[in-house]
């Protein structure tokens, strides 16, 4: 039976490593933190649960595909709740919109903003339809090892017809002017890591995903999601060694054939790194896959000043999700990509998880995630985290017309530092390469590594790309590829 380790319990790891077990092989993954779940950790503080990274549960088809994958069902696991409303705009002055769920709702809502935008966003959502059908059920499931891959006749139609070649920014524009429209129909670009103007109108295929297919949240926080693939993987015969960093690798004839570890050695025919690209590149010594000119050449999506807070009171004013776009976003945004430094007057996205779910906060209490996009690698203290605290807290406040700063029993700050300590992340990056035109598919970095034959990536830095469905995805097209080679 082949050996294979898998670097990284994150999700991309976990679907490779339950994958490959389905599939016969005795599968390790290797995870330097105590839990899996990479940016999706969970942890618990005076009586509150707190999900550190992802909080929104879009394409719920990918996650029921996976564990369909395993005749398994995502109720199987757990229990998913829509949010209705799906989130709320908070926009100068404090205007808000709130999104409601479904079509039919969001169409009189956006009619109310701008005449004649309901029958728009039909045609938008129709055009986006199409994009995520052929978008998700073919140009993702791509392992793009070769840019002939895409080279058949249709699959250039469908190129043309995805608008792969437009910008999402001048997209939205074909169907709607109102600024707030616009912000409403871009927001979910700034997931892919990149302005509207850099990220190719296919990705107008998340408003679909987003508008059609809902808002969701799995009753017991995100982590639920982990907790679910972790049990599978256990189920399929994946083992896991926690606390255990990889330090090092021995390599013969073109192949590594050693793990080494902060506190053993281990053999494998197999290995896949689900840990971060970079990190495991400059392990790899004379064998890295890109140089450092390379990756220094890449455009990050950003990274993030994140709080975890505890509050002793309920906020009437808040839903489960608020996104902040009370300042001028294109500020921001060059204080992200074009000039990186820490912005001036940031736009930030507040989550609420305990208007949905009463088992993450003690009685009468409040959870909050805040977090505010900032540049990767830029100097990170905790004198810059409190003037940002302090920044936030106050506009938040002021929204919600009640004090908040007294009624905090727990705080905790989480940034650039903290994700290259828990996670390698390059240059303190949240959630791995932007989704530019240039770094889309078979321009993205290789699953495969071109010297090693033994030697594979999976995850938010390679293909398809950042964000929780995606690096699901991921993992399952390393697995097959991982197949494929070894019955050649």
């Amino acid at each position: 039976m082949k050996k294979i380790i898998v670097i990284g319990a994150g999700f991309s790891g976990l679907a490779t490593a339950t994958s490959l077990a389905q599939k016969g092989y005795e599968v390790t993954i290797l995870e330097k933190n105590e839990t899996a779940g990479g940016r999706a950790r969970v942890f618990e503080s005076e009586g509150f649960t707190f999900d550190m990274g992802p909080s929104w549960y879009w394409m719920p088809d990918i996650f029921e595909d996976y564990f369909g994958k395993f005749n398994k069902k995502v109720e199987d696991y757990y229990h998913l709740v829509r949010l209705d409303p799906s989130y709320e705009v908070i926009f100068e002055n404090f205007e808000k919109v709130s999104l409601p769920a479904g079509v039919e709702n969001l169409k009189q809502t956006f009619e109310k903003i701008e005449k004649g935008s309901a029958e728009q966003l039909q045609k938008f959502l129709d055009e986006a339809a199409y994009k995520y059908k052929v978008g998700i059920g073919q140009f993702v499931w791509k392992p793009s090892k070769s840019i002939w891959e895409f080279f058949s006749l249709q699959l250039l139609i469908d190129a043309l017809k995805l608008d792969i070649f437009k910008s999402y920014a001048a997209h939205a524009r074909k169907y709607f002017s109102d600024s707030k429209l616009l912000k409403i129909i871009e927001f979910p670009a700034l997931f892919l890591g990149a302005i509207p103007e850099n990220t190719p109108a296919l990705y107008s295929l998340m408003n679909f995903a987003e508008m059609k297919n809902g808002t969701w949240y799995p009753l017991g926080g995100m982590h639920q999601i982990v907790k679910a693939m972790v049990a599978l993987a256990r189920e399929k015969g994946v083992k896991f060694k926690f606390n255990s960093e990889v330090v090092g690798f021995g390599i013969k004839n073109s192949k590594v054939n050693k793990v080494y570890l902060n506190n053993e050695e281990m053999e494998a025919d197999i290995i896949v790194a689900s840990a971060d690209y970079r990190h495991i590149d400059l392990l790899l010594e004379e064998n890295q896959n890109y140089s450092d000119q390379y990756w220094n050449s890449r455009i990050l999506a950003p990274s993030s000043l994140i709080f975890y807070l505890g509050i002793n009171k309920r906020i009437e004013k808040l839903v489960h999700h608020n996104l902040f776009f009370d300042e001028d976003f294109s500020v921001h945004a060059d204080e992200i990509y074009t000039d990186p430094q820490w912005p001036q007057k940031p736009l930030f996205y507040v989550s609420a998880p305990s208007k949905t779910d009463s088992t993450i906060a003690p009685e009468g209490c409040e959870n909050l995630f805040i977090l505010m996009p900032v540049a990767p690698d830029l100097e990170d203290s905790e004198e810059i985290r409190e003037k940002y605290f302090k920044i936030l807290m106050a506009r938040l406040e002021a929204y919600c017309g009640e004090e908040i700063i007294p009624n905090i029993i727990y705080k905790k700050s989480y940034a650039q530092s903290n994700f290259k300590a828990d996670y390698h992340a390059f240059k303190g990056n949240a959630y791995g390469l932007a989704n530019t035109l240039w770094q889309t598919a078979f321009l993205k970095p290789s699953l495969k590594n071109k010297k090693l034959k033994n030697f594979y990536y999976t995850g938010q830095l390679t293909v398809p790309g950042p964000g929780v469905p995606p690096s699901i995805i991921s993992g399952l097209l390393v697995a097959e590829e991982v197949e494929k080679d070894l019955n050649k």
